[in-house]
């Protein structure tokens, strides 16, 4: 099949498995997020799409809301690109335990679908080698749920796992920061709430942050050795997360 999509991605340390402390995970660089808007854009200009990008971003956004609403009633959904669920976190102590939004949480997952799939024969990946002097937010886990990369409990620990993320140095950038994706605005961990702080794992707790989606950052002069970097560099994990 012909290549139809080229992917490049750096190689970073493995923190996380134990059984070999020389292999690597490879991370894609993303060019940028689009949005709705810039997909139905990209459909016209580049897909030859017969009708406008407004007329199908309109579509698209009453295709998701509907979506949206089904699943909240327990439907599942398959677009041949990706299935959608919903389902419950939490254990249930006894048979005639009820729902209870205080011990457990409702949840949407999303998986890859067969169309979706059958695009990564078109994919070329170009591995670029191991990425040099940059920190990495590899994954995190909020450890009241275990939800990994999704949820966030405020008040609640957080374990991050990743590459050179401790924080060291007194660069008044420095700092783990939850980023409002709406906003923009930034809520810092105070220093008292940081538990752990290695150089491959930092263990935090989440700070009393309203609902919304959140981009996790941490920003450090940290380096191997008793080196610090001149200036901060910032790692940023490739998923949003969500305080319901």
């Amino acid at each position: 099949m012909p290549i139809l999509h080229k992917i490049k991605a750096y190689l970073y340390d493995n923190m996380l498995t134990k059984d070999n402390p020389n292999d690597y995970i490879a991370r894609v660089i993303s060019e940028r997020s689009l949005n709705v808007k810039q997909i139905c854009e990209a459909a016209v200009t580049r897909g030859g799409a017969d009708v406008s990008a407004p007329a199908m971003e309109h579509a698209v956004e009453l295709f998701l809301k509907e979506m949206a609403y089904q699943l909240c009633d327990g439907y599942s959904v398959n677009t041949g690109y990706f299935t959608a669920g919903t389902n419950i976190r939490g254990v249930f102590d006894t048979a005639s335990e009820a729902y209870n939004p205080e011990k457990h949480s409702i949840f949407f997952q999303f998986s890859q679908g067969q169309k979706l799939r059958s695009e990564i024969p078109n994919i070329e990946v170009s591995i670029l080698g191991i990425a040099d002097y940059t920190s990495a937010i590899l994954q995190v886990t909020d450890v009241k749920t275990g939800s990994i990369n999704d949820l966030l409990t405020p008040g609640r620990n957080l374990r991050i796992a990743g590459n050179k993320i401790k924080l060291a140095g007194d660069h008044p950038d420095n700092g783990i920061f939850f980023v409002d994706t709406v906003t923009q605005s930034r809520v810092q961990v105070e220093a008292s709430e940081i538990v752990t702080n290695n150089p491959s794992e930092l263990i935090i707790i989440i700070p009393a942050l309203p609902a919304g989606s959140y981009r996790l950052e941490i920003v450090t002069q940290f380096t191997y050795g008793n080196l610090l970097l001149k200036e901060p560099r910032t790692g940023e994990l490739d998923k949003v997360l969500t305080v319901q």
